[in-house]
């Protein structure tokens, strides 16, 4: 008879190793999958007893799942940790700030009114001399690693990221070729806001019509990454409702997202909530916006319209000097859902863009969800080596379809560098048609 035990399949052959964002800049076994496997058997036994020293070794854990990609021999550590995690929330598993700062985190950031409230009065300090004067002076230090963490990924705040501008309706250009949903996430709506609007305009353009509920909600990947599943499980039937009542007819073709995680977790959702629903708990598919629009394929008079993007210096680029555009996998996106080619070949659709591959294009660049606020060295560490690592391609614009990403990546890109310009791959086609202005970041 097989095992029901989901750590049998694993033989302990290493190939989990390499792959393993946390072993990379720890070095020791118990901070890697194969390691932790072992350290779950052990507790099964009755050997180990799940203490704050062996509870670390799991904290240590990104949950960027490149393991599951590199495993022969299909172990599912994604399925593991997950379960673990909601073990990890124990008060004495953790120190009381420790506690206390998650605990802060998770009552902020998926919550829309909070963050921009918390936000509000950091507007005249985001992105100006003063903030640029207190990194150099060196004060952030004295706040500890985890609020220096914190002020190192701020960036300047745009006013559209503290009201949600768009109608509930807005409407196909030319044919409509469908209707969908858009979900716009906490975290981007408020600090990144020009991605949401650039997917609107490329959905419009393409002939879809996009609804978007007023007061949407978080979807719970901040809460479902940390194992706090009641909160999980809150947020996310709050989301579905909002995309399910009967304000919303005719019905939707597909949910769509456009951060990773957020898209990553709502695919959870007929687990998360019991429902055992093909359709995750929508009546229509979730889809990443990425996926949705290869599979449906960019409309002809979209494909048209786009022209070729702008280097730095303002000169278009052209055949003989093209834009270098090296494309980030979000772990969320490649091993979390297996979306991989299907941004690179809608990037591809804009003329005279060239594409460039990092070394290490699956190894986590250390955002995972609020892990950079949590591990802010070790996360700081990976930051630095998938910066370095992106910006040896040579290339001057990264693309990146995860908020957490980028912010994470603007933090450690060298200003000194080319490559220091972060965008969504919906901004640059939305430019590339001229559908948005110039207030996309790098891209003129």
């Amino acid at each position: 008879m097989a095992s029901s035990d989901p750590t049998d399949p694993c033989v302990h052959c290493g190939f989990c190793l390499p792959t393993c964002a946390s072993y990379r800049v720890m070095g020791t076994e118990m901070d890697s999958p194969r390691g932790r496997i072992h350290t779950l058997k052990a507790i099964d036994a009755g050997e180990l007893e799940l203490d704050a020293t062996v509870a670390s070794h799991f904290d240590s854990c990104l949950g960027c799942f490149a393991c599951v990609s590199a495993c022969p021999s299909g172990v599912r550590y994604d399925q593991l940790i997950e379960a673990t995690r909601p073990q990890l929330n124990k008060p004495e598993l953790r120190s009381c700030w420790q506690t206390r700062f998650r605990q802060l985190l998770l009552q902020v950031l998926p919550y829309p009114k909070r963050l921009r409230a918390l936000l509000t009065p950091l507007r005249a300090y985001a992105g100006t001399p003063i903030q640029d004067l207190m990194r150099r002076s060196g004060f952030v230090r004295l706040l500890g690693p985890q609020l220096e963490a914190m002020e190192s990924l701020l960036p300047k705040l745009a006013e559209e990221g503290f009201r949600d501008q768009f109608p509930h309706i807005n409407p196909a250009q030319g044919e409509q070729r469908g209707r969908v949903g858009l979900v716009l996430g906490c975290v981007q709506r408020c600090f990144d806001p020009a991605v949401n609007a650039a997917t609107v305009a490329v959905l419009q353009a393409n002939g879809y019509e996009v609804v978007i509920p007023a007061n949407q909600g978080c979807c719970g990947a901040v809460s479902h990454h940390q194992g706090q599943m009641e909160q999980t499980r809150d947020l996310a039937s709050a989301l579905v409702k909002s995309f399910t009542s009967d304000q919303i007819d005719p019905p939707l073709d597909a949910v769509l997202v456009a951060a990773s995680g957020c898209g990553h977790t709502m695919k959870a959702y007929s687990e998360i909530l019991d429902g055992g629903s093909q359709t995750d708990g929508f009546h229509c598919p979730v889809q990443d916006v990425h996926e949705f629009l290869f599979t449906k394929g960019l409309s002809k008079p979209f494909q048209q319209s786009l022209q070729p993007l702008s280097h730095a210096n303002g000169q278009r680029a052209s055949a003989d000097q093209p834009l270098v555009v090296a494309y980030h996998d979000a772990c969320h996106m490649i091993h979390g859902q297996g979306i991989s080619h299907q941004p690179r070949q809608l990037l591809e659709t804009i003329p005279h863009l060239q594409l460039r591959e990092a070394t290490e294009a699956g190894v986590c660049c250390g955002s995972a969800g609020i892990y950079n606020l949590v591990q802010p060295n070790e996360a700081a560490e990976l930051g630095r080596i998938k910066a370095a690592d992106l910006s040896g391609t040579g290339a001057s614009v990264i693309a990146s379809a995860n908020i957490g990403c980028s912010l994470q990546l603007r933090r450690h890109l060298p200003a000194t560098s080319q490559t220091a310009v972060v965008n969504h791959p919906m901004e640059l086609l939305a430019r590339s048609a001229s559908l948005i202005g110039a207030k996309t970041e790098g891209v003129v």
